[in-house]
């Protein structure tokens, strides 16, 4: 949880290998006093003051409107294996040639798998001009090597078949894959 903020009762029990759902409600009860709960559709924990004091983690979480943009970020990190190089919200900036061509785009994560860079984007409640707009800065950004010699690949989750088509669209000419909600709760 400090990784990761906010997790869903299924997502922990995905992470830990906690087999049965009765399991996972077992090892929950037992962290009770270093958790907090929310409803958000299900059960979404994250650390209180005890449990940031026991695993050293300065980043204080509160129930918030926003948790739903978390929980689709991880079912991205839990898809691709909990990669090691895993880092949330990692600013990437490329001065260009002078002030005004500067980029600076900062990714909802980024992990590197062998020499290969991928981008999470969470498209929770973004309007697509704004998410038209990220992904130009992420083809400025490929074109001036910033990721490497190598193109970066760039995952999205987004809420409806539609707004997968549309950023699909948006992403023409760049390794995207797009994901829904539904291709994880199914």
């Amino acid at each position: 949880m400090k990784k990761l903020d906010y997790l869903t009762r299924g997502q922990i029990q995905k992470l830990h290998n906690l087999k049965s759902d009765r399991n996972a409600q077992r090892v929950l009860k037992q962290m009770e006093d270093y958790l907090s709960v929310m409803r958000n559709g299900e059960n979404v924990y994250y650390l209180n003051a005890k449990g940031r004091a026991i695993v050293n983690c300065d980043k204080v979480r509160k129930s918030t409107g926003n948790v739903q943009h978390y929980i689709m970020r991880n079912y991205i990190y839990l898809a691709f294996g909990c990669p090691t190089t895993w880092r949330n919200e990692i600013r990437i900036i490329n001065e260009g040639t002078t002030k005004k061509d500067r980029v600076i785009c900062v990714p909802d994560a980024l992990f590197k798998n062998g020499d290969v860079y991928t981008v999470v984007e969470v498209d929770n409640t973004q309007t697509m001009k704004k998410n038209h707009a990220k992904i130009e800065k992420y083809r400025i950004l490929k074109q001036r090597l910033a990721f490497g010699m190598i193109a970066p690949k760039f995952v999205w989750i987004t809420t409806t078949e539609h707004r997968r088509q549309e950023l699909m669209k948006l992403s023409e000419g760049l390794q995207t894959q797009v994901f829904t909600l539904a291709d994880f709760n199914a």
